[in-house]
């Protein structure tokens, strides 16, 4: 699945690479660094894609005096985000993880990015020794609605993912690679992202997502999904 990303065939069932939804990733994340009280001088991106997150973390008045480096193993993602690099935002098309690869970060950013990778473990090991601070965003592709439809499986064909999760088996996933869970939140891009995505099907879907979510936020990603899981570990 890899040759997609280097080929252009990506680029090609994605133009945007997803560019509309990354505002409001970068908000996310700044939120739990903030929370947790995180200074990072130095903060890198493995998957970077077009680069956007990091541009807008850049902007935050908070990460003024941080350094960003976004990795992607994808030419076309790299080419978009050389366009915003600056002195402050740097671009590489090369592995971060390559055994010849030695920088290191004070926190790594891997967004949506290990449900791509068929070796996701060895992944995930690897980034552990790149930071002391890592912030994984997971799409929770496994729940009651998308199990009885076959939903999930159409995204391993439109947006490369290898890899389905619950909340739970995302976080063990975390830990069973090495990591230690400081902190998590569950994002929620369904409701949240709705009018740069909107569709009547999602709309209605939205509808029983809003009413469940004021109980329990947990049972309503189990349910319904929708949700994706912000991780934050050491």
């Amino acid at each position: 699945m890899t040759s997609i990303y280097t080929s252009g065939r990506y680029l090609e069932m994605n133009r945007t690479w997803h560019t509309e939804d990354s505002p409001w990733k970068a908000e996310q994340i700044r939120r739990l660094i903030q929370r947790n009280g995180l200074r990072p001088k130095c903060v890198g991106e493995i998957g970077c894609g077009a680069g956007v997150i990091l541009d807008e973390l850049s902007k935050q008045a908070c990460f003024q005096d941080v350094l960003f480096d976004g990795y992607d193993i994808s030419p076309q993602a790299i080419e978009l985000a050389q366009r915003i690099s600056s002195e402050r935002i740097h671009f590489f098309c090369e592995d971060l993880l390559a055994e010849t690869n030695v920088k290191r970060f004070d926190l790594l950013l891997a967004i949506d990015v290990f449900e791509h990778v068929p070796d996701y473990l060895g992944f995930l090991k690897k980034c552990r020794e790149k930071a002391q601070y890592k912030i994984y965003h997971v799409p929770l592709d496994i729940h009651v609605s998308s199990v009885l439809r076959n939903a999930f499986i159409k995204g391993r064909y439109t947006i490369g993912h290898l890899h389905y999760f619950t909340a739970d088996s995302a976080l063990a996933t975390l830990k069973d690679s090495g990591h230690e869970i400081l902190d998590y939140a569950y994002t929620n891009a369904a409701m949240e992202l709705f009018t740069k995505h909107p569709s009547i099907k999602k709309a209605v879907a939205n509808v029983p997502r809003w009413l469940f979510s004021q109980l329990s936020v947990r049972f309503t990603a189990r349910l319904f999904g929708g949700y994706s899981l912000l991780v934050l570990a050491e």
